[in-house]
């Protein structure tokens, strides 16, 4: 299926991750926008209009039996991930599906299996692996620019004034901070130093039982890494990553940094990589290059790195006495 023709999206699940996704899907010479959906009649008809949509359905279904639609976006709460995921799968359609893949590692399986079964490609939207800066820092760590790596820190954390009637603190949608922002520095930590040997996490909770913040320790063979996330305060968004020649600093927020800077032998040399669009326009053209080449599944992001991170979400999760 090697072409350039346009390949057709449909979005579900039409927050403000959806709005920020759309907004890139339009710098996409070969991407088309053609159907969304939302079970709120008015707000599908306004993001249709705002995205020159030709299709507005007031019920996922109805944009997953639209012939047109290639791939769809799923950017609902993370409790309805691995259903509609399936769902969509089941009815002829690859699928991007927003960050955490899913609630439990059994879910993120079933979404792999249907994947499979349907020979449709599938693929967690973590954005931030296709970044530039990311694409580059993580290529010249593997070539040992600053030698063994020996530790990360990294946080994803901001205060919530209103912490009540929030999706975030939601415990039915799937909330709190592990699994809303946590799985970003979790993310790093696997990226560059893989599953790790042991984990030690601790959080404090809202009232209905999900964790505010979470400090997470991942020890290695020969390294260690010190994560956070969080509601409740501000932080720098920094990510350290630090190797026995030398550091790597990704620029603040370093999550869709657009740079980072190399400290070596103390000198500082500083990096400008700016994201095409706000940075999502990199992982759909990622989907692209997928589909046109009969892929299921991405190379840099793979069916098997969304398993393996959902089985070290779900390892703190255990530890944090979080249950959905």
């Amino acid at each position: 299926m090697k072409n350039a023709n346009k390949i057709k999206w449909g979005i579900i699940g039409l927050g403000n991750i959806a709005n920020q996704f759309a907004t890139d899907l339009v710098l996409i010479e070969n991407a088309s926008l053609v159907a969304v959906a939302s079970r709120n009649t008015d707000k599908a008809n306004e993001f249709a209009q705002k995205y020159n949509a030709e299709n507005a359905y007031d019920s996922y279904d109805a944009l997953f039996q639209d012939e047109q639609v290639d791939i769809v976006y799923i950017a609902t709460p993370h409790d309805s991930h691995a259903e509609l995921s399936i769902k969509a799968l089941e009815n002829g359609k690859h699928v991007l599906c927003e960050k955490p893949i899913a609630l439990s590692y059994s879910d993120a399986e079933k979404m792999i299996e249907a994947s499979r079964k349907h020979n449709k490609f599938f693929m967690e939207a973590f954005w931030t692996r296709f970044i530039p800066s990311v694409q580059e820092v993580l290529y010249k760590i593997n070539n040992g620019v600053i030698g063994d790596l020996k530790y990360i820190n990294a946080d994803f954390a901001f205060f919530v004034k209103e912490l009540e009637g929030n999706r975030m603190t939601d415990k039915k949608l799937g909330g709190g901070a592990l699994f809303d922002v946590g799985v970003y520095p979790l993310f790093l930590s696997y990226i560059l130093l893989g599953k790790p040997k042991e984990i030690i996490a601790k959080s404090t909770y809202h009232k209905s039982g999900v964790d505010l913040q979470t400090t997470m320790i991942l020890h290695y063979e020969n390294a260690q890494a010190v994560l956070h996330a969080g509601f409740v305060s501000e932080s720098n968004m920094k990510a350290s990553i630090s190797g026995t020649e030398g550091r790597i600093e990704l620029n603040s927020p370093w999550f869709m940094a657009d740079g980072y800077s190399i400290f070596k032998d103390n000198h500082e040399a500083a990096f400008n990589l700016p994201t095409f669009g706000k940075g999502y326009a990199h992982e759909a053209l990622e989907c692209h290059y997928c589909i046109q080449n009969d892929m299921i599944e991405s190379k840099q992001w793979s069916h098997q790195n969304s398993l393996d991170l959902s089985a070290i979400v779900e390892e703190i999760k255990n530890q944090i006495g979080l249950e959905f």
